[in-house]
């Protein structure tokens, strides 16, 4: 990845290029988007994870709606789109903590997630919006990795 490039974008290109390394949070590129320049990807992955710790309590639960056609693919990827004992789960979930569980699909299997679900159903409201939190990380660190910045930026 070439962070040169990361610092010619225009603030509307940066938000466009990282506005879904978290799902439907363009507002966090946004954010960091002042904070450049960036001596790495790391140093923006530290921004946007620095940022996504300063919102308050009710600004780190999800809300959830449609996919997006990222997530969609992670899900599809670990097997997630044949799951109904996941579905229900799920459901039991957000009913629960009020937000969608929230869960790396890429780094795990159709059991690893389910295991995780029933398991999590039984955590504190606290403690699982810290657990989603890292989760969501988790997926931020490996969306900015998949991204092909040179491909991104001369798409521009």
């Amino acid at each position: 990845m070439d962070v040169g490039a990361i610092h010619c974008l225009s603030y509307e290109d940066f938000v466009s290029v990282f506005g879904n390394v978290v799902e439907r949070s363009p507002f966090i590129p946004a954010a960091v988007w002042s904070q450049r320049p960036f001596p790495s990807v790391a140093a923006l992955q530290a921004a946007i994870f620095d940022f996504i710790e300063a919102l308050p309590e009710s600004g780190k639960e999800l809300r959830g709606g449609t996919l997006t056609r990222e997530s969609r693919e992670e899900q599809v990827a670990a097997g997630l789109d044949r799951m109904d004992a996941a579905a229900r789960l799920n459901a039991q979930y957000k009913e629960r903590f009020g937000f969608p569980f929230v869960m790396c699909a890429r780094t795990s299997d159709k059991a690893a997630i389910e295991e995780q679900l029933r398991e999590r159903l039984r955590n504190a409201h606290a403690q699982e919006i810290s657990r989603a939190v890292e989760e969501v990380k988790k997926i931020c660190r490996l969306r900015l990795q998949g991204l092909v910045l040179t491909d991104q930026i001369n798409k521009l």
